[in-house]
């Protein structure tokens, strides 16, 4: 896993949140933050946590063998992490998986599954997980050939622009279920999440 590295951006705004911070979120007592990081570490791949200047979130993460990166221009949107992680990706790099923070049912073994899946395809496909149905989803595995236009981002879409792009590039895995679009974005969806448990 030396050569594949992970990506949680989590220098967002929660805009959605009515003044609380998703990314902050008790779940089964710690923050959901901390919660992805750990699973993202438990697949052996070298992980990076994008956070805006001065944020709590880095509470969330203290301990944890991941690499913090302050992204000053957070408030760009998410294409912000993307500019801010390109000088870290160095030339060992062959992948960069993308695992989006406030998706809690995602779990280190479907990003495992990922990884594996990647090592298979020589062609270095985009991949991205997918529903149980084949709706694409998160996360996404992006192949060191489109680093480079990580600079060009911008918003708050991620990587969007880039698989649209390369749409004859991706290959979908499919989960379990429906959680590779489950993601928690308002007071709401995480009451109903809640719920769900």
């Amino acid at each position: 896993m030396k050569d594949i590295a992970i990506l949680i951006p989590a220098a967002g705004a929660s805009s959605r949140m009515q003044g609380r911070d998703k990314l902050l979120e008790d779940i089964d007592g710690e923050p959901i933050l901390r919660r992805v990081a750990k699973r993202a570490i438990a697949t052996g791949a070298k992980v990076f946590v994008t956070l805006p200047p001065g944020s709590e979130r880095a509470s969330a993460i203290e301990g944890l063998n991941v690499t913090g990166v302050t992204v000053p221009d957070a408030a760009s949107g998410m294409s912000a992490s993307f500019r801010a992680i390109t000088s870290h990706l160095d030339g060992q790099i062959s992948a960069l998986m993308v695992a989006l923070p406030d998706m809690p049912d995602i779990t280190g073994q479907d990003m495992a599954l990922l990884i594996s899946a990647y090592a298979m395809f020589p062609d270095q496909p985009i991949m991205r997980a997918a529903t149980k149905n084949g709706e694409a989803g998160h996360p996404v595995m992006l192949p060191n050939w489109t680093f480079s236009e990580f600079e060009t981002l911008k918003g708050d879409i991620g990587p969007r622009d880039i698989i649209k792009k390369h749409t004859d590039r991706v290959a979908l895995i499919p989960l379990a279920d429906d959680r590779a679009n489950l993601d928690l974005d308002t007071p709401k969806d995480w009451a109903a999440w809640r719920a769900s448990r």
